[in-house]
Protein backbone atom coordinates (compact mmCIF):
# COMPACT_ATOMS: atom_id res chain seq x y z
CA UNK A 1 0.00 0.00 0.00
CA UNK A 2 1.12 3.41 -1.18
CA UNK A 3 -0.17 6.58 0.79
CA UNK A 4 0.95 10.09 -0.43
CA UNK A 5 1.01 12.47 2.47
CA UNK A 6 3.18 15.08 1.02
CA UNK A 7 0.48 17.78 -0.42
CA UNK A 8 2.17 20.55 1.21
CA UNK A 9 5.48 19.75 -1.64
CA UNK A 10 3.57 18.87 -4.29
CA UNK A 11 -0.28 17.90 -4.38
CA UNK A 12 -0.51 14.33 -5.73
CA UNK A 13 -2.06 12.65 -7.59
CA UNK A 14 -3.72 15.35 -10.38
CA UNK A 15 -7.08 15.46 -10.82
CA UNK A 16 -7.79 13.99 -14.24
CA UNK A 17 -8.79 17.01 -16.10
CA UNK A 18 -5.25 17.99 -15.36
CA UNK A 19 -3.39 15.46 -17.01
CA UNK A 20 -5.70 15.32 -20.05
CA UNK A 21 -5.23 19.46 -20.68
CA UNK A 22 -1.58 18.67 -20.33
CA UNK A 23 -2.06 15.55 -22.89
CA UNK A 24 -4.05 18.01 -25.13
CA UNK A 25 -1.73 20.62 -25.40
CA UNK A 26 0.86 18.40 -26.20
CA UNK A 27 0.05 16.60 -28.44
CA UNK A 28 -2.79 18.34 -30.40
CA UNK A 29 -1.67 22.00 -30.31
CA UNK A 30 1.81 22.57 -28.44
CA UNK A 31 2.51 25.92 -29.55
CA UNK A 32 4.11 29.35 -28.44
CA UNK A 33 0.77 31.51 -27.63
CA UNK A 34 1.18 35.30 -28.64
CA UNK A 35 3.92 34.71 -31.34
CA UNK A 36 2.18 33.82 -34.09
CA UNK A 37 -1.16 34.18 -35.69
CA UNK A 38 -1.91 30.34 -37.27
CA UNK A 39 -4.40 28.29 -35.54
CA UNK A 40 -2.33 26.02 -33.17
CA UNK A 41 -0.46 29.37 -31.49
CA UNK A 42 -3.94 31.27 -31.94
CA UNK A 43 -5.49 28.21 -29.80
CA UNK A 44 -2.31 28.53 -27.34
CA UNK A 45 -2.73 32.12 -26.43
CA UNK A 46 -6.88 31.38 -25.61
CA UNK A 47 -5.87 29.00 -23.08
CA UNK A 48 -3.57 31.84 -21.46
CA UNK A 49 -5.91 34.22 -21.58
CA UNK A 50 -8.70 32.31 -20.15
CA UNK A 51 -6.59 30.99 -17.53
CA UNK A 52 -5.85 34.75 -16.65
CA UNK A 53 -9.78 35.33 -16.60
CA UNK A 54 -10.23 32.37 -14.62
CA UNK A 55 -7.76 33.19 -11.94
CA UNK A 56 -8.73 36.83 -11.45
CA UNK A 57 -12.08 35.84 -11.08
CA UNK A 58 -11.10 32.96 -8.55
CA UNK A 59 -9.20 35.69 -6.34
CA UNK A 60 -10.88 38.44 -7.15
CA UNK A 61 -7.97 40.65 -8.97
CA UNK A 62 -9.88 43.47 -10.63
CA UNK A 63 -7.56 43.17 -14.06
CA UNK A 64 -6.40 39.80 -15.60
CA UNK A 65 -3.91 41.35 -16.87
CA UNK A 66 -1.94 42.20 -13.75
CA UNK A 67 -2.43 38.24 -13.32
CA UNK A 68 1.77 37.52 -13.83
CA UNK A 69 2.63 34.18 -14.57
CA UNK A 70 5.25 32.72 -13.18
CA UNK A 71 7.62 29.65 -12.65
CA UNK A 72 6.37 29.31 -8.60
CA UNK A 73 5.27 31.33 -5.91
CA UNK A 74 9.17 31.60 -4.96
CA UNK A 75 9.84 33.15 -7.98
CA UNK A 76 6.88 35.53 -8.00
CA UNK A 77 7.97 36.83 -4.60
CA UNK A 78 11.11 37.78 -5.90
CA UNK A 79 9.71 38.97 -8.89
CA UNK A 80 7.88 41.39 -6.39
CA UNK A 81 10.20 42.36 -3.84
CA UNK A 82 13.12 43.14 -6.01
CA UNK A 83 11.09 44.93 -8.12
CA UNK A 84 9.85 47.44 -5.87
CA UNK A 85 11.91 47.74 -3.22
CA UNK A 86 14.14 50.54 -3.18
CA UNK A 87 17.86 51.40 -0.75
CA UNK A 88 16.36 52.15 2.89
CA UNK A 89 12.99 50.39 2.88
CA UNK A 90 11.47 48.89 5.64
CA UNK A 91 10.11 45.59 5.39
CA UNK A 92 7.88 44.10 8.19
CA UNK A 93 7.40 40.01 8.10
CA UNK A 94 6.19 37.31 10.64
CA UNK A 95 8.19 34.57 12.50
CA UNK A 96 6.97 31.64 10.22
CA UNK A 97 7.83 32.97 7.03
CA UNK A 98 8.88 30.12 4.64
CA UNK A 99 12.60 30.92 3.01
CA UNK A 100 10.58 32.12 -0.19
CA UNK A 101 10.11 34.92 1.58
CA UNK A 102 12.82 35.27 3.91
CA UNK A 103 16.25 34.36 1.79
CA UNK A 104 15.65 36.63 -1.17
CA UNK A 105 14.87 39.21 2.21
CA UNK A 106 17.43 38.53 4.20
CA UNK A 107 19.64 38.81 1.02
CA UNK A 108 18.37 42.45 0.38
CA UNK A 109 19.14 43.13 3.90
CA UNK A 110 22.95 41.86 3.97
CA UNK A 111 23.48 44.17 0.44
CA UNK A 112 22.51 47.33 2.75
CA UNK A 113 18.68 47.83 0.92
CA UNK A 114 16.56 47.13 3.13
CA UNK A 115 15.50 47.00 7.26
CA UNK A 116 13.91 43.91 8.10
CA UNK A 117 11.68 43.64 11.12
CA UNK A 118 10.14 39.95 12.31
CA UNK A 119 6.80 40.14 14.79
CA UNK A 120 5.33 37.48 16.48
CA UNK A 121 2.90 36.02 15.21
CA UNK A 122 1.54 34.03 18.08
CA UNK A 123 0.97 37.15 20.12
CA UNK A 124 -0.46 39.03 17.28
CA UNK A 125 -2.86 41.98 17.64
CA UNK A 126 -3.30 45.09 16.20
CA UNK A 127 -1.98 47.59 18.53
CA UNK A 128 1.21 45.31 19.40
CA UNK A 129 1.56 44.84 15.46
CA UNK A 130 1.48 48.67 14.43
CA UNK A 131 4.43 49.32 17.44
CA UNK A 132 6.51 47.66 13.99
CA UNK A 133 5.74 50.54 11.30
CA UNK A 134 7.94 53.12 10.74
CA UNK A 135 8.06 55.92 8.71
CA UNK A 136 10.00 54.37 6.23
CA UNK A 137 7.80 51.03 6.45
CA UNK A 138 7.11 50.04 2.82
CA UNK A 139 5.86 46.99 2.94
CA UNK A 140 4.30 44.31 4.64
CA UNK A 141 5.08 40.32 3.59
CA UNK A 142 3.33 37.45 5.77
CA UNK A 143 2.40 33.94 4.50
CA UNK A 144 -1.22 33.32 4.23
CA UNK A 145 -0.86 30.01 6.09
CA UNK A 146 1.96 28.19 7.87
CA UNK A 147 3.60 25.02 6.39
CA UNK A 148 4.99 23.54 9.32
CA UNK A 149 2.21 24.36 11.36
CA UNK A 150 -0.98 24.89 9.42
CA UNK A 151 -1.95 27.95 11.06
CA UNK A 152 -3.81 30.53 9.05
CA UNK A 153 -2.46 34.55 9.61
CA UNK A 154 -5.55 37.16 9.92
CA UNK A 155 -4.58 38.52 6.36
CA UNK A 156 -7.67 40.66 6.22
CA UNK A 157 -6.79 42.76 9.60
CA UNK A 158 -3.18 43.21 8.79
CA UNK A 159 -4.07 44.36 5.32
CA UNK A 160 -6.43 46.60 6.72
CA UNK A 161 -3.52 48.09 8.81
CA UNK A 162 -1.39 48.19 5.73
CA UNK A 163 -4.13 50.20 3.99
CA UNK A 164 -4.85 53.05 6.42
CA UNK A 165 -1.24 53.34 6.70
CA UNK A 166 -0.41 53.22 2.80
CA UNK A 167 2.14 50.78 2.94
CA UNK A 168 2.17 47.39 0.21
CA UNK A 169 0.75 44.44 1.53
CA UNK A 170 2.21 40.89 -0.24
CA UNK A 171 0.49 37.99 0.74
CA UNK A 172 2.06 34.38 0.54
CA UNK A 173 -0.34 32.21 -0.71
CA UNK A 174 1.50 29.05 -1.71
CA UNK A 175 -0.31 26.71 0.95
CA UNK A 176 -4.03 28.57 0.98
CA UNK A 177 -4.55 29.41 -2.75
CA UNK A 178 -7.13 26.83 -3.81
CA UNK A 179 -8.40 25.84 -0.41
CA UNK A 180 -8.91 29.03 1.24
CA UNK A 181 -11.10 31.77 -0.15
CA UNK A 182 -9.28 34.93 -0.95
CA UNK A 183 -10.42 38.13 -1.92
CA UNK A 184 -8.25 40.19 -2.75
CA UNK A 185 -10.15 43.19 -2.71
CA UNK A 186 -12.13 42.31 0.50
CA UNK A 187 -8.78 40.90 2.29
CA UNK A 188 -6.73 44.31 1.64
CA UNK A 189 -4.49 42.68 -0.39
CA UNK A 190 -1.99 44.34 -2.73
CA UNK A 191 -0.16 41.67 -4.28
CA UNK A 192 -0.38 38.08 -4.53
CA UNK A 193 1.59 35.56 -4.68
CA UNK A 194 0.55 31.69 -5.72
CA UNK A 195 1.68 28.38 -7.25
CA UNK A 196 0.26 25.86 -9.12
CA UNK A 197 1.29 22.95 -7.61
CA UNK A 198 -0.28 22.49 -4.27
CA UNK A 199 -3.99 22.75 -3.44
CA UNK A 200 -4.48 24.46 -7.07
CA UNK A 201 -4.01 20.75 -8.21
CA UNK A 202 -1.80 22.02 -11.62
CA UNK A 203 1.26 20.85 -12.49
CA UNK A 204 4.46 21.87 -10.95
CA UNK A 205 6.49 24.87 -12.97
CA UNK A 206 3.80 27.14 -13.47
CA UNK A 207 2.98 30.11 -10.29
CA UNK A 208 2.25 33.76 -10.59
CA UNK A 209 1.33 37.02 -9.01
CA UNK A 210 -1.87 38.97 -8.83
CA UNK A 211 -1.47 42.92 -8.72
CA UNK A 212 -4.34 45.10 -7.05
CA UNK A 213 -4.25 48.75 -8.14
CA UNK A 214 -1.40 50.69 -9.66
CA UNK A 215 2.02 49.05 -8.36
CA UNK A 216 4.99 49.58 -10.71
CA UNK A 217 7.32 46.42 -10.49
CA UNK A 218 10.19 46.72 -12.23
CA UNK A 219 11.07 43.81 -14.11
CA UNK A 220 13.13 41.19 -12.94
CA UNK A 221 14.36 39.78 -16.64
CA UNK A 222 13.92 41.43 -19.93
CA UNK A 223 13.44 39.72 -23.25
CA UNK A 224 10.81 38.41 -25.59
CA UNK A 225 7.59 38.99 -24.81
CA UNK A 226 5.86 38.60 -28.72
CA UNK A 227 4.69 42.34 -28.17
CA UNK A 228 6.27 45.60 -29.33
CA UNK A 229 9.07 43.59 -30.66
CA UNK A 230 10.22 46.47 -32.15
CA UNK A 231 11.02 48.28 -29.07
CA UNK A 232 14.71 47.36 -27.64
CA UNK A 233 13.25 48.38 -24.57
CA UNK A 234 10.84 46.08 -22.25
CA UNK A 235 6.92 46.76 -22.46
CA UNK A 236 5.92 49.38 -19.69
CA UNK A 237 2.05 47.64 -19.71
CA UNK A 238 1.12 44.56 -17.67
CA UNK A 239 1.47 41.68 -18.17
CA UNK A 240 3.89 41.86 -20.90
CA UNK A 241 6.55 43.67 -18.45
CA UNK A 242 7.04 41.03 -15.83
CA UNK A 243 6.68 37.69 -18.78
CA UNK A 244 9.91 38.18 -20.46
CA UNK A 245 10.39 34.69 -22.88
CA UNK A 246 8.45 32.12 -23.73
CA UNK A 247 5.32 31.21 -20.99
CA UNK A 248 5.15 27.98 -19.74
CA UNK A 249 1.93 26.95 -21.48
CA UNK A 250 1.91 23.27 -20.89
CA UNK A 251 1.98 24.63 -17.08
CA UNK A 252 -0.53 27.19 -17.80
CA UNK A 253 -3.41 24.68 -19.33
CA UNK A 254 -2.56 22.52 -16.48
CA UNK A 255 -3.38 24.93 -13.87
CA UNK A 256 -6.82 26.28 -15.62
CA UNK A 257 -7.71 22.34 -15.40
CA UNK A 258 -6.50 22.58 -11.38
CA UNK A 259 -8.89 25.34 -11.04
CA UNK A 260 -12.06 24.10 -12.74
CA UNK A 261 -11.55 20.86 -10.68
CA UNK A 262 -11.69 22.81 -7.31
CA UNK A 263 -14.66 25.06 -8.89
CA UNK A 264 -16.76 21.78 -9.81
CA UNK A 265 -17.56 20.92 -5.93
CA UNK A 266 -16.55 24.52 -4.82
CA UNK A 267 -13.70 25.75 -2.60
CA UNK A 268 -15.74 25.28 0.71
CA UNK A 269 -16.04 21.50 -0.32
CA UNK A 270 -12.54 20.49 -0.54
CA UNK A 271 -11.90 22.78 2.53
CA UNK A 272 -14.69 21.10 4.63
CA UNK A 273 -13.58 17.77 3.89
CA UNK A 274 -10.10 18.24 4.45
CA UNK A 275 -10.53 19.91 7.75
CA UNK A 276 -12.62 17.18 8.86
CA UNK A 277 -9.88 14.82 7.83
CA UNK A 278 -7.03 16.55 9.46
CA UNK A 279 -9.33 16.68 13.09
CA UNK A 280 -9.90 13.46 12.83
CA UNK A 281 -6.13 12.52 12.33
CA UNK A 282 -5.42 14.83 15.10
CA UNK A 283 -7.43 13.37 17.70
CA UNK A 284 -6.30 9.73 16.67
CA UNK A 285 -3.02 10.84 17.09
CA UNK A 286 -3.13 12.70 20.73
CA UNK A 287 -4.25 9.14 21.55
CA UNK A 288 -0.58 7.24 20.55
CA UNK A 289 1.96 7.58 23.91
CA UNK A 290 4.63 10.08 23.01
CA UNK A 291 3.71 11.68 20.07
CA UNK A 292 3.60 15.49 20.01
CA UNK A 293 2.07 17.54 17.56
CA UNK A 294 3.22 20.91 17.14
CA UNK A 295 0.44 23.22 16.39
CA UNK A 296 -0.16 27.42 17.60
CA UNK A 297 -3.59 27.07 19.14
CA UNK A 298 -4.80 30.09 18.34
CA UNK A 299 -7.72 29.68 16.37
CA UNK A 300 -9.85 26.61 15.04
CA UNK A 301 -9.40 27.31 11.57
CA UNK A 302 -6.37 25.07 9.93
CA UNK A 303 -4.87 23.71 6.83
CA UNK A 304 -4.47 20.00 6.73
CA UNK A 305 -0.94 19.70 7.80
CA UNK A 306 0.00 18.02 11.25
CA UNK A 307 3.80 18.46 12.17
CA UNK A 308 4.66 16.02 14.65
CA UNK A 309 7.22 14.07 16.42
CA UNK A 310 7.64 10.77 18.40
CA UNK A 311 9.78 10.76 21.76
CA UNK A 312 12.75 8.96 21.11
CA UNK A 313 12.95 9.13 17.00
CA UNK A 314 14.80 11.26 14.84
CA UNK A 315 12.44 12.97 12.24
CA UNK A 316 14.63 11.80 9.81
CA UNK A 317 14.53 8.44 10.75
CA UNK A 318 10.84 8.04 11.28
CA UNK A 319 9.77 9.46 7.87
CA UNK A 320 12.22 6.79 6.21
CA UNK A 321 10.60 3.57 8.30
CA UNK A 322 7.18 4.77 7.43
CA UNK A 323 8.23 4.74 3.69
CA UNK A 324 10.06 1.84 3.50
CA UNK A 325 7.97 -0.57 6.02
CA UNK A 326 4.61 0.92 5.46
CA UNK A 327 4.64 3.16 2.03
CA UNK A 328 3.35 5.82 3.73
CA UNK A 329 5.78 8.94 1.96
CA UNK A 330 5.50 12.42 4.27
CA UNK A 331 8.34 14.70 4.52
CA UNK A 332 10.78 15.41 7.66
CA UNK A 333 12.68 18.50 8.85
CA UNK A 334 12.60 22.34 8.57
CA UNK A 335 10.33 21.98 5.28
CA UNK A 336 12.56 25.58 4.24
CA UNK A 337 10.94 27.17 7.39
CA UNK A 338 13.00 27.61 9.88
CA UNK A 339 11.66 30.34 11.49
CA UNK A 340 8.48 28.54 11.78
CA UNK A 341 10.44 25.80 13.64
CA UNK A 342 12.29 28.18 15.70
CA UNK A 343 9.15 29.78 16.81
CA UNK A 344 7.67 26.37 17.00
CA UNK A 345 10.71 25.13 19.59
CA UNK A 346 11.80 22.17 16.96
CA UNK A 347 14.95 23.95 15.69
CA UNK A 348 17.13 22.34 14.41
CA UNK A 349 15.72 18.45 14.37
CA UNK A 350 12.80 19.68 12.79
CA UNK A 351 9.31 17.48 12.70
CA UNK A 352 7.43 14.95 10.44
CA UNK A 353 5.02 16.57 8.64
CA UNK A 354 1.84 14.88 7.10
CA UNK A 355 0.32 17.23 4.73
CA UNK A 356 -3.36 15.64 3.06
CA UNK A 357 -4.65 16.54 -0.34
CA UNK A 358 -7.86 16.18 -1.61
CA UNK A 359 -7.20 12.29 -2.67
CA UNK A 360 -6.90 11.24 0.62
CA UNK A 361 -8.86 9.09 2.65
CA UNK A 362 -10.39 8.30 5.90
CA UNK A 363 -9.03 4.33 5.36
CA UNK A 364 -5.31 5.99 4.45
CA UNK A 365 -5.29 7.82 7.78
CA UNK A 366 -6.60 5.22 9.79
CA UNK A 367 -3.61 2.99 8.01
CA UNK A 368 -1.26 5.71 8.63
CA UNK A 369 -2.39 5.85 12.58
CA UNK A 370 -1.98 2.05 12.61
CA UNK A 371 1.75 2.11 11.73
CA UNK A 372 2.83 5.25 13.84
CA UNK A 373 0.84 2.46 16.63
CA UNK A 374 2.99 -0.14 15.73
CA UNK A 375 6.11 1.74 15.18
CA UNK A 376 5.60 3.13 19.10
CA UNK A 377 4.72 -0.76 20.42
CA UNK A 378 8.29 -2.20 18.63
CA UNK A 379 10.35 0.65 20.34
CA UNK A 380 8.88 -0.71 24.25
Amino acid sequence: MNIYLDNSATSWPKPPGVVKAISEYLNEYGASPGRSGYNFALRAAREVFETRELLASFFNVPSSEKVIFSSNATHAINIALKGILNKGDHVIISNIEHNSVYRPLRYLENEGIIELTTFDFEKFNIEQFKINIKSNTKMVVTAHGSNVTGNILPIRQIGEICKTKGIIYLVDAAQTAGLIPIDMLKDNIDILAFTGHKKLYGPPGIGGLCINGNIAIKPLIQGGTGSKSEMDTQPDFYPDRLEAGTLNTVGIVGLKAGVQFILEKGIDHHRNKLFQLTEYFIKQLTEIDGVKIYNFDICNDRLPIVSMNIKNFIPSDLACILDKEYGIMVRAGLHCSPLAHKTAGTFPQGTVRFSLGSFNTEEEIKYTVDALKKIVFSEK
